[in-house]
C-alpha cells in the first residue's frame, strides 16, 4: 500500500482536517447526553427555570459547533477522496499507455475499464468513508464507554460482556466476506468486457442475425455478477440485524438494571436516559467501524488489482536505450537472424532466423499465407514488440537504442485493423501531425484517393465519424488510415494488408502516389493479392515464419515454388469469378 502514498501527500491537509473536524461532532455527542441528564435530574426536579435555560443554549451552542464539524469534515473528507482518485486514475491510466502489446495482452479491455473505474471508485468511498469514521467511530467508542462507566460502574458490566461477543461475530463476517468481493470485481471484468465487445461490433451482431445469442451471453455474464454479489453482500447485510439485536438487548439489560437502582435509589431518572445514549453511540461506534472494515475489504480487493496496473513492468521502454538523441533519417531497414515468440515460455517461434535489408526509398513486398508471420515480423520495426534473438536496425542503429518516440516518429503504420476515433475527419487525419495545415491534410488525403469521397460529404472534412469510424466503408476507413499515416511524413512506411477492402484500380492510383511522391520513403507492402505487391523493388515470401523467397516478380515465379502456387491460385480464381 505504500506506493498509494505519493497520492496522499499533495493533499495531505485534506487528509488531516476531515477527521480532526469529525472529532468536534465526537465531542458534542458525548457531552450532549451529560447536559441533558443535568436538565433532567438538577433543572426539573428543582424548577430552576434559568438552569434549564443555561443548560438549552450550552446545548445549542454544542450543537452548531457540532453542525460546523460534521460539515467540515465531510466537505474535506470528499475533496480529499475525490482528489485521490483522479490523481491516481490519471496515473493509471498514464501506465497503461505505456504497455506495449505483450503488456497489453494479459489484460482484457473489460478488465482495464473496471480497474480505471469501478476500483478506483471503491477506494474513492473508502477514503470517503474512512476520513469521516477515522476518529469518529473510535472517539465516539472511547467518549461514551468513559462516560458510561463514570457515570455507573455496576451498569457498564452489560456492555463489558456484549461488546467481547459482537467483535467476534463481526470478526467471522468480515473474514468470509473478503475472499468474495474479489470473486465479484472479476465477474465485473467479464460483464464490462461482453459489453465492450458487443457494442464495438454491433453491426457484425446485427449482420449475423445474433442478437438473442448475444442477449443470452450477457444475460449469463450479468448473472453470474448478481449472484456473487449477492453472496458477497449477504453477508454484508448481516451486519446490521447483528448489531440491532445486540443493540436492542443490551438497551433492554440496561433499562432493566437501571430501573431497579432507580427504584432502591441508587441511580437518577436523568442517568438512566443519558447511560442508554451512551449505549446507542457505543453500538452504533462499532457498527460504523464494521461498515468500515467490511467495505476496506473489497477496497482492498480493488487496490490489489490497480496494483498490478501500476506494477506491471512495462517491457519497452528507453531505459537501455544508447542513442536516445538519434532520429530515423534515411529509412534503411535491416533484420540480422531475427527470431520471435509472443510466449517467453514457449518452445516454438512465430519467426525463424529472419534475415533481410529494405534499402531507402525501395518498396517491399510482404506476401504469405494467413499466419505465416507477415504481422509480426514488422511489428518488429517501430517495437511494438522486442526480438527475442538476434536484432532489427533502422539506419544502422539497433531499435532498442533508439528513444520509443523518436523511433516511431520515424515509421508510418496503417495497422491490419483499422481504427478510427470520434471527432471529425481532419482530427482523425491530424494524428498524423497536429500542427498540419488543411492543404497537408488535403494533399495526403489525395496521395491515398480520400479526397474524393470526403469531399462528397455534406460537411466535407468537417464531418463527424462514429466511434471506430462506423459512419465510413471499409474501404474508406483504410484510404483515411493511410491518409494519417502518409500526414508524419514517415521514413518508412508500413502498410500491414491495408488496401485488402479497395478495388484495384483505387489501389493502383493509391500505389502510383507513392511512387511518385514518397521516393525517399522506405515502403514496406504486406498483401494477400500478388498485384498489391508485383511492382516492389522485392517481395519477400514468408511461409510458416521463416522466408521462403525473395526476389522481383519474375525471379519469385521463375524460382520459388511457394510464390508461384499463391500467383496461380488467385489467377484461377480470378478466371473463375470472370
Amino acid at each position: 500500500m505504500k506506493q498509494y502514498k505519493k497520492y496522499i501527500m499533495p493533499y495531505l491537509p485534506y487528509f488531516l482536517l476531515a477527521p480532526i473536524l469529525m472529532l468536534v461532532e465526537v465531542v458534542g455527542e458525548v457531552v450532549m447526553p451529560k447536559l441533558l441528564a443535568n436538565i433532567i435530574n438538577i433543572g426539573i426536579p428543582n424548577g430552576d427555570t434559568a438552569y434549564i435555560v443555561e443548560m438549552g443554549f450550552a446545548m445549542a451552542g454544542m450543537a452548531v459547533l457540532m453542525m460546523l464539524g460534521g460539515v467540515g469534515g465531510a466537505y474535506f473528507s470528499a475533496k480529499a477522496a475525490v482528489s485521490f482518485a483522479t490523481a491516481l486514475r490519471k496515473d493509471a491510466f498514464q501506465k497503461v499507455q505505456e504497455f506495449s502489446f505483450a503488456n497489453l495482452d494479459k489484460f482484457s479491455t473489460g478488465s482495464l475499464v473496471t480497474r480505471l473505474t469501478n476500483d478506483i471508485t471503491q477506494l474513492q468511498n473508502i477514503i470517503n468513508m474512512g476520513l469521516k469514521l477515522m476518529f469518529r467511530a473510535p472517539g465516539m467508542l472511547i467518549g461514551a464507554l468513559i462516560m458510561a462507566v463514570l457515570m455507573n460502574a455496576r451498569l457498564a458490566v452489560v456492555i463489558a460482556v456484549v461488546i467481547p461477543l459482537l467483535v467476534i461475530a463481526l470478526v467471522l463476517v468480515m473474514k468470509a466476506a473478503f475472499p468474495k468481493f474479489n470473486v465479484m470485481q472479476k465477474k465485473l471484468d467479464r460483464l464490462n468486457s461482453s459489453v465492450q465487445e458487443n457494442l464495438t461490433n454491433i453491426r457484425v451482431v446485427k449482420s449475423f442475425v445474433r442478437e438473442e445469442t448475444e442477449k443470452e451471453r450477457f444475460g449469463e455474464a450479468n448473472r453470474d455478477l448478481r449472484d456473487s454479489s449477492l453472496d458477497a453482500f449477504k453477508l454484508v447485510i448481516m451486519t446490521m440485524p447483528i448489531m440491532t439485536v445486540a443493540m436492542n438487548v443490551t438497551t433492554l439489560a440496561v433499562v432493566w438494571f437501571g430501573g431497579k437502582q432507580i427504584l432502591v435509589g441508587d441511580m437518577e431518572v436523568g442517568d438512566l436516559s443519558a447511560f442508554t445514549t451512551y449505549i446507542v453511540q457505543i453500538l452504533m461506534s462499532l457498527m460504523m467501524t464494521a461498515m468500515v472494515i467490511l467495505q476496506s475489504s473489497r477496497a482492498v480487493a480493488s487496490a490489489k488489482r490497480i496494483g498490478e496496473i501500476l506494477n506491471t513492468n512495462v517491457d519497452l521502454n528507453d531505459d537501455h536505450a544508447a542513442r536516445k538523441d538519434a532520429v530515423v533519417t534515411n529509412g534503411k531497414v535491416e533484420f540480422k537472424d531475427v527470431c520471435f515468440r509472443y510466449y517467453k515460455d514457449n518452445e516454438n517461434d512465430v519467426l525463424h532466423h529472419i534475415s533481410f535489408t529494405a534499402n531507402p526509398g525501395e518498396t517491399i513486398g510482404i506476401i504469405g499465407s494467413t499466419g505465416s508471420g507477415k504481422t509480426s515480423m514488422v511489428q518488429l520495426i517501430p517495437r511494438l514488440y522486442d526480438v527475442d534473438e538476434g536484432e532489427v536496425l533502422v539506419d544502422g542503429i539497433n531499435v532498442k537504442d533508439y528513444s520509443l518516440k523518436h523511433l516511431r516518429e520515424g515509421v508510418g503504420m496503417v495497422l491490419q485493423k483499422n481504427v478510427l476515433f470520434s471527432g471529425t475527419i481532419i482530427e482523425n487525419l491530424k494524428w498524423g501531425d497536429e500542427e498540419a495545415s488543411k492543404e497537408q491534410v488535403i494533399a495526403a488525403a489525395e496521395q491515398a484517393q480520400a479526397h474524393g469521397f470526403v469531399s462528397s460529404f455534406t460537411d466535407h472534412y468537417e464531418t463527424e465519424l462514429g466511434q471506430g469510424g462506423v459512419n465510413v466503408s471499409g474501404g474508406q476507413k483504410q484510404r483515411l488510415c493511410i491518409a494519417r499515416a502518409l500526414l508524419k511524413k514517415p521514413k518508412i512506411l508500413i502498410l500491414d494488408d491495408s488496401t485488402s477492402a479497395v478495388d484495384t484500380a483505387t489501389e493502383r492510383r493509391i500505389r502510383e502516389a507513392f511512387n511518385k511522391e514518397l521516393k525517399a520513403t522506405t515502403k514496406i507492402i504486406i498483401a494477400q493479392r500478388i498485384s498489391s505487391v508485383k511492382e516492389a523493388d522485392r517481395i519477400l515470401v514468408l511461409d510458416e515464419g521463416r522466408i521462403a523467397g525473395e526476389g522481383t516478380h519474375e525471379e519469385l515465379f521463375r524460382e520459388c515454388e511457394a510464390y508461384r502456387e499463391i500467383c496461380i491460385s488467385q489467377e484461377e480464381k480470378e478466371a473463375s469469378a470472370s
